[in-house]
């Protein structure tokens, strides 16, 4: 592979259009594929090239990234889609899908000779995506790494996992522990309400404090603006927390917070539809109450920033 890789980047969506866009924009020639043409269109405005499909992209790439929602859409395409069989012999494929362990050690046992596969999920939500600030967990053999990383580091900060799959096993547990404190966060508010404190001052107080978190940041203005953040769906936190659970029965321990989080994401999900905003998680708690964590304020959405 040259210096400066050529890339194929399949899946346009929430973060994998924003992703796309900067790697074009940093001087890569990208051969970029989604099924939505819109999607297709944006990042050919930032200076993608557009490939006639999926296979194309693979064939044309030194380096393929796919960002794609679930688990399934990565083995259709892969697979089924004959992207794996397109990839060319000494180029690599980076998965930046938040994905099944197990699938990902499979598909890599049956990428051609010559292909290696890394994966690389990623963290940080649509604005880290947009503003090259998220946080890579990138798992594979020292080789595969060091070829992937220059172009990963566009996007934001690289961490070395471990083995192929290991990048995934990070991500799971950093959404694991994303997950309980968002469903927390909900219960912290009422606590709070009910006792008469200000939301804005209980806010302050929590940021302030031990109770400080990436979610008590991040996440907190998508609850007081009323709007829970559509930019991720309680469909895909049920997809997540299904793939922790798979990993949760190889340890020989009861992990009993991850089950209460799965199960508060399953109700509202059960409430409100799973493909709503996933910080319902937060209004099935203020309904249940009879409270509101409404809250006066410039609350800009953080994928409009």
């Amino acid at each position: 592979m040259s210096e400066r890789p050529t890339l194929g980047f399949i899946g346009l969506g929430t973060m994998g259009g924003p992703m796309c866009a900067r790697l074009a924009r940093a001087g890569y020639t990208v051969h970029a594929y989604d099924l939505d043409p819109q999607r297709l269109e944006a990042v050919v405005a930032a200076g993608a090239r557009a490939a006639h499909s999926a296979i194309d992209a693979a064939a044309e790439a030194d380096l393929l990234l796919t960002s794609l929602p679930r688990p399934d859409h990565c083995e259709a395409l892969m697979r089924a889609g004959g992207v794996l069989a397109a990839l060319r012999p000494g180029s690599a494929w980076v998965d930046l899908t938040t994905n099944s362990v197990p699938l990902l050690h499979a598909l890599a046992q049956e990428a051609p000779a010559g292909v290696a596969v890394a994966d690389s999920p990623v963290t940080g939500a649509v604005d880290g995506a947009r503003g090259g600030t998220l946080t890579l967990f990138l798992g594979g053999g020292p080789d595969v790494v060091a070829r992937a990383r220059p172009v990963l580091e566009h996007l934001g900060r690289v961490i070395d996992c471990g083995a192929l799959g290991t990048g995934n096993v990070v991500k799971l547990v950093t959404n694991q522990l994303w997950f309980v404190h968002a469903a927390a966060l909900g219960e912290g508010f009422a606590l709070g309400r009910q006792h008469g404190v200000d939301l804005g001052v209980l806010w302050e107080a929590i940021k302030a404090s031990v109770g400080d978190s990436f979610v008590a940041r991040h996440d907190a203005p998508s609850i007081f603006a009323g709007h829970y953040d559509p930019s991720f769906t309680l469909d895909l936190c049920l997809k997540d927390l299904g793939l922790i659970a798979e990993l949760s029965h190889e340890v020989q321990a009861p992990l009993p917070m991850t089950v209460a989080a799965h199960e508060t994401f399953a109700r509202a999900g059960d409430r409100y539809g799973r493909d709503t905003a996933e910080l319902h998680v937060a209004r099935q708690i203020e309904e249940d109450a009879g409270l509101s964590f409404r809250l006066a304020g410039d609350w800009t959405p953080p994928w409009e920033q």
